[in-house]
């Protein structure tokens, strides 16, 4: 059984019809038509909605249709993994090209001409895609930015759903003419890499992304660490005892200390802390100790709250 085999099943059962299902998914009847074609691939699960809505629709078990349609895409991708990548269109090409930074798109240009589809190619355009996937997937839901989007390219707004979905499923592999003129284009003002480490700045349309500047950095970690985060540092973050009160500051302090040879224990993380909260290892303006400063403050005061009460049986026995 795959996706296409059981909803058209399940709509006859049902005695449903494919715009019935298309109105539920809040797609277009064409889109409907072509998955049940064949003409296009299931989408991948954890980049849309629409199984949820199709298998509510549809009375389907929670996940059935969201599990045929990852092993569908499976097999797929094994078949394609066997064909040599073929080089992009060139619209998207020029695309690209058209919004990299002003003073390096000559040089840009040089190195993806030398290859049909070089390493650099492929990772400008991958990231690219990834950001303005970000984007598109974070406003799925939203019907707002999607008639936004949809008034851009002159659409509809369920045309404009479908657009999102497939866009959604493409990757540096097949990305589209279509794909370039919906989302590429419009959401991206420019873009920049350093070619030195490979940095890249992704600059977004203000109207279509409430984050419009990205910033992707290829940063050499520590063998010991663990996804940017020491194990040690773990270990002292889930040990109550240690960490109890810690704040958010704290923890940020205490995850940008870098050690060039062994790896700290959760202890070294728990007397770094107190030595960020002792007030004697850091220095006032005046140059002084901050503790020795406030102790001064204190006996002055204590001294002046001391006299008080004297004064006070002074004025009595007058």
């Amino acid at each position: 059984m795959d996706v296409r085999s059981v909803i058209k099943r399940r709509l006859g059962e049902l005695k449903l019809e494919q715009k019935d299902l298309a109105a539920a998914a809040g797609v277009t009847d064409s889109y409907i038509s072509q998955l049940l074609t064949r003409k296009k691939l299931p989408p991948a699960p954890e980049r849309t909605d629409i199984y949820f809505k199709l298998g509510k629709f549809l009375r389907l078990p929670a996940l059935k249709l969201s599990e045929l349609a990852a092993h569908e895409r499976t097999e797929e991708l094994k078949k394609r993994l066997a064909i040599s990548p073929a080089p992009l269109f060139k619209e998207v090409r020029e695309l690209v090209l058209r919004k990299c930074d002003r003073g390096r798109v000559a040089e840009i240009r040089a190195i993806f001409e030398r290859q049909p589809f070089g390493e650099l190619e492929r990772l400008v355009t991958q990231k690219l895609l990834d950001v303005v996937k970000r984007v598109a997937k974070e406003e799925l839901e939203s019907e707002d930015w999607l008639k936004r989007v949809a008034e851009v390219n002159r659409r509809s707004y369920q045309e404009m759903r479908v657009i999102v979905l497939e866009f959604l499923d493409s990757d540096v592999f097949s990305v589209s003419a279509e794909n370039r003129i919906a989302f590429l284009d419009p959401l991206i003002d420019s873009w920049d890499i350093d070619l030195n480490n490979f940095g890249m700045e992704i600059v977004l349309n203000r109207r279509l992304a409430s984050e419009y500047v990205k910033k992707l950095e290829f940063v050499e970690r520590e063998a010991g660490a663990s996804s940017g985060e020491e194990l040690g540092l773990k270990e002292f973050l889930g040990t109550p005892s240690m960490s109890g009160d810690v704040t958010a500051g704290e923890i940020e302090f205490l995850g940008r200390l870098r050690f060039g040879g062994g790896r700290p224990t959760a202890l070294y993380y728990y007397r770094e802390l107190q030595n960020l909260r002792d007030p004697l290892s850091f220095r006032g303006e005046s140059g002084r100790g901050a503790t020795a400063r406030n102790s001064e403050g204190e006996n002055r005061a204590g001294r002046k709250g001391a006299g008080a009460p004297r004064l006070r049986e002074k004025r009595r026995q007058k």
